[in-house]
């Protein structure tokens, strides 16, 4: 990973167009969004097949591929590529919270892809496909902690590794910024396009984490 120091400069203004609508959603992309709209991200490796993943449950109002937790402001995925911004692939979720929740959302991230691997998703090797929840509110924060440790005993009770998964604030990950326009809903335009999600066999308890009252859920001793 590069310092703040050792980063690309990248630029003051984006560099490219990024669509103003969602193409299968038909939501603002940038918003406005309804009033209420609460904002998770989350990085599991190539942003095509998680964005999929995302805007088809329930309660969602929009997704978008980009990239966060990184120094280079306003990146091109050329230079992510190089591995010398710091960001990951990540997916913007826009969810309506009367509809869902953030373990909800995050019981989907769990199950379609492998938290276990460190800068690396099947063939995909790189900072850029670091496992990552990038939390914005107190309750998303709380709700990634309790589905990491619900999602970690799963793990442990079938001799898998441990969970390697970033779980940041916003306010250290810096901005997500949008990626070009070819990479939103790129699975919608090239449905036989690259994936490398899909369920991973187990399954993340969700109920144990009825947020803010049970956020003490630690793994057995």
């Amino acid at each position: 990973m590069p310092t703040a120091q050792s980063a690309l400069p990248g630029r003051d203004e984006r560099p490219f167009e990024v669509p103003s609508t969602h193409a299968v959603l038909g939501t603002p992309m940038e918003g406005p969004w309804p009033e209420g709209t609460q904002v998770l991200h989350v990085a599991m490796g190539c942003y095509w097949g998680a964005e999929r993943i995302f805007w088809q449950l329930p309660g969602v109002v929009t997704t978008a591929a980009g990239y966060m937790g990184g120094f280079t402001p306003n990146p091109t995925y050329e230079e992510v590529c190089t591995g010398m911004t710091g960001h990951a692939e990540s997916v913007l979720i826009a969810y309506d919270p009367t509809v869902t929740h953030p373990e909800l959302l995050l019981k989907a991230f769990w199950e379609n892809h492998d938290p276990t691997t460190a800068n690396r998703q099947g063939n995909d090797v790189g900072t850029q496909y670091r496992s990552a929840i990038f939390a914005g509110t107190p309750e998303q924060q709380a709700a990634a902690e309790a589905t990491a440790a619900a999602f970690g005993r799963e793990l442990a009770e079938r001799g898998l590794p441990p969970v390697a998964t970033e779980i940041v604030p916003t306010s250290e990950s810096g901005p997500f910024w949008y990626a070009e326009a070819i990479h939103q809903q790129y699975l919608h335009h090239h449905p036989n396009g690259y994936c490398n999600h899909g369920p991973n066999g187990l399954t993340c308890p969700v109920g144990v984490a009825d947020l803010p009252a049970q956020t003490d859920i630690m793994p057995p001793s």
